[in-house]
């Protein structure tokens, strides 16, 4: 509770009057607080993934592209039946692009695999639920070498979930963008298979399939398919989605999704509407989501049963300091 009040000063600044030239939302003492602490962790973090790349790789990791960063991310979540719910997450990324297989380094608090049911993934409230510091992994990924619109990009990866006993992983990934001949349609798929040895095996499937409407709106249809040794049922869900840009800041996002589970006795067992306004409060640093959502649960006799969550977002990464 004691972070409401700070999302509140933010949202209220977040929907302040602002000109063309600004690129803060922020009062000058916030961002003089901000930006030496923001500058000190994003070099130490660029210095850090190019020395552990050049150790493995070549001098050229002084000077070539790196996409290392950190997010932190603090969430404030509320619905009808569990009230109040706080909860932080944290992801890095190392990059180490010179070696001679790309490799990526990553410690993530929220992976894919912990994010529960479909119906659980549509709510970021509900997640709270499956995070917390049991679900760390750290470990690395061999990069795919294609680019997914030309052919598959396939990536491999294996780690350990950090806890006692230590977790282990694997993962293997395929992705493919396809452009439908001339026309403005595309068809974007994301594939991934886990293993995790407490856990067991997942498999998850995600089609998108989509096309921009005009300069501002991006109008989506998206299925996804989940398979969790834990449940042992193939869930499914299909949404339609509209992307808007508000301006240069700021978008939002509609959406509507029902999901299903079952292939012997398929039914739906949740539908819900949500948006998502998200806006660029501070230089490409500091973000703002403000997410409300309805659902009507089957288990609930589809009463409805409102939800909101608040995300703030912090961004480390070094070229943003170049950028400035």
């Amino acid at each position: 509770m004691k972070t409401l009040p700070l999302f509140a000063l933010l949202l209220s600044a977040s929907v302040a009057a602002a000109t063309p030239e600004d690129d803060s939302d922020l009062p000058r003492w916030a961002i003089d607080r901000i930006t030496p602490v923001h500058d000190s962790v994003s070099r130490w973090l660029d210095n850090s993934s190019r020395s552990i790349d050049g150790f493995f790789g070549t001098d050229d990791s002084l000077t070539v592209e790196n996409g290392s960063y950190l997010r932190l991310s603090q969430e404030l979540e509320w619905n009808d039946t569990d009230d109040f719910n706080a909860e932080t997450a944290v992801r890095l990324r190392l990059d180490l692009p010179t070696t001679e297989e790309r490799l990526r380094f990553i410690i993530e608090s929220d992976p894919e695999e912990t994010q529960g049911t479909l119906a659980e993934q549509g709510s970021s409230r509900l997640r709270a639920n499956q995070t917390g510091t049991d679900n760390f992994l750290v470990g690395l990924r061999r990069l795919g070498k294609r680019d997914k619109a030309d052919a598959w990009n396939l990536q491999a990866g294996a780690g350990v979930k950090v806890r006692l006993p230590l977790d282990p992983y694997l993962r293997f990934t395929g992705e493919r963008l396809w452009q439908l001949g001339e026309s403005p349609w595309q068809l974007d798929t994301y594939n991934r298979a886990s293993w995790f040895n407490e856990e067991g095996y997942s498999v998850r499937s995600r089609w998108d399939f989509g096309r921009p409407l005009d300069e501002i709106r991006h109008l989506r249809f998206v299925t996804n398919i989940q398979w969790l040794e834990t449940v042992d049922t193939l869930e499914y869900s299909e949404s339609v989605e509209l992307n808007q840009i508000l301006g240069r800041r700021s978008a939002i996002r509609y959406a509507a999704v029902a999901v299903g589970r079952s292939t012997s006795d398929p039914r739906l067992h949740d539908y819900y509407l949500l948006s998502q306004y998200r806006r660029n409060l501070h230089r490409e640093i500091l973000f703002l989501d403000v997410i409300p959502e309805l659902h009507f649960p089957r288990e609930q006799d589809y009463d409805p049963e409102f939800g909101i969550t608040l995300r703030l977002e912090m961004m480390f990464r070094g070229d943003l300091i170049l950028r400035r």
